[in-house]
């Protein structure tokens, strides 16, 4: 079957030809073959000359591509493709399990493959297909995935329909870096972990020690089990789910820590930070996305500001604090600019000691900026 073509508006083929992987329909010309959401496309430019390969989606962005070069796209070309993003794994050291038995195996645009996300498990592969063109290739990623894994693989979970496309699991027990987790990949948010803050979390507990910690917005607990694994002398884990807060306990027993040391409520982050009287010595703030569209709202701004004041008030004297944004369309700058105003509000100086992003699993094209979603920094008050 021939695949349906997009021709570009002249002179709107210079962002292809950056490999950068999105098409919107503003550079759109026309449209030949009548195509379906989620259908592979050719994109050509003005002049009729081959530009890329892409699934087809009738919204803003029109294209997103995953191929640069002609491909013939059928089982052999997803399978080839998960078999790169596997090999950049393992050569970074990710796959051998020295580091951890859970990865994140296919970044969307980070391994030129948009819409598709797979978070590895020890042993059990969860799927993300969040476009049209990657649900309808779901039975040949299973595929791939069981080319790539063999007998490794014992489940195969589709986290978008709820649905298990091979085998059969149960939540999982993983290893990072000498610490367990319990992982429930079907009730759990996103597929299950936050496999992207790994790096961030090995911070936390080098600066944890001595300190009496507050993991805001906890989910399941990792931030506090690192930080008493650094030495802190207690960690208070907060969270607005009860049973994200269940999972912090059971997490940090796993790791055979005492009761004392640890304590768990069930709040509103933004609440518990206003009414508290307590001081902390290290905060940790990883809320979820404030902007979730691609449009930075005034009150996306507006709550990263007053989250971060609240916590800021919070800190004693030195205290350290961890703080994050999820939301993709925020820019560094931006959120940069959002904890400068709330230390202003706060009436305290902070030093910034690190930036922080997403781990290398997680990899972000240098043509395709917006795939950094990710901004954290790391500050000590006055």
């Amino acid at each position: 079957m021939k695949s349906a073509v997009v021709t570009l508006r002249p002179g709107k083929d210079a962002a292809v030809k950056r490999l950068h992987p999105w098409i919107f329909s503003g550079a759109v010309a026309e449209i030949k073959g009548n195509p379906s959401d989620g259908d592979v496309v050719e994109i050509r430019s003005s002049t009729g000359s081959f530009l890329a390969l892409g699934h087809f989606s009738p919204g803003s962005i029109t294209v997103k591509i995953f191929s640069f070069v002609p491909a013939r796209i059928d089982g052999n070309y997803w399978t080839e493709r998960l078999t790169q993003a596997y090999r950049r794994r393992e050569s970074l050291g990710l796959t051998q399990g020295m580091v951890s038995d859970a990865y994140r195996l296919v970044f969307t645009e980070g391994d030129l493959l948009p819409g598709l996300i797979i978070d590895w498990y020890n042993g059990v592969a969860v799927v993300q297909a969040e476009s049209a063109g990657m649900r309808r290739i779901l039975p040949l990623i299973t595929a791939a995935l069981r080319d790539v894994y063999g007998e490794r693989v014992t489940a195969i979970y589709d986290k978008t329909g709820g649905a298990f496309l091979a085998g059969e699991s149960g939540p999982v027990e993983i290893m990072e870096t000498g610490h367990r987790f319990r992982v429930d990949f079907q009730a759990g948010q996103k597929t299950g972990f936050f496999l992207d803050q790994r790096a961030n979390r090995m911070f936390a507990q080098f600066y944890a020690r001595q300190r009496t910690v507050l993991n805001a917005f906890c989910y399941s607990g990792a931030f506090s089990v690192y930080a008493l694994a650094g030495g802190a002398t207690r960690v208070l884990s907060v969270d607005s789910s009860r049973q994200a807060v269940e999972w912090a306990r059971q997490n940090v027993e796993l790791n055979g820590f005492e009761p004392g040391v640890h304590g768990a409520e069930v709040a509103d982050v933004k609440n518990f930070l206003v009414q508290t009287d307590s001081k902390f010595d290290m905060i940790i703030l990883d809320p979820p996305a404030f902007a979730k569209t691609h449009r930075v709202t005034n009150n996306a701004l507006h709550a990263y500001v007053h989250i971060n004041a609240a916590a800021i008030r919070r800190l004693n004297p030195g205290g350290i604090l961890f703080t994050f944004s999820c939301s993709q369309p925020l820019s560094r700058e931006t959120f940069r600019a959002a904890v400068q105003s709330a230390a202003i509000s706060a009436g305290r100086d902070l030093k910034i000691l690190h930036h922080l992003s997403q781990g290398p699993d997680h990899p972000v094209s240098i043509c395709h900026p917006e795939g950094e979603y990710l901004k954290g920094m790391i500050l000590q008050a006055d």
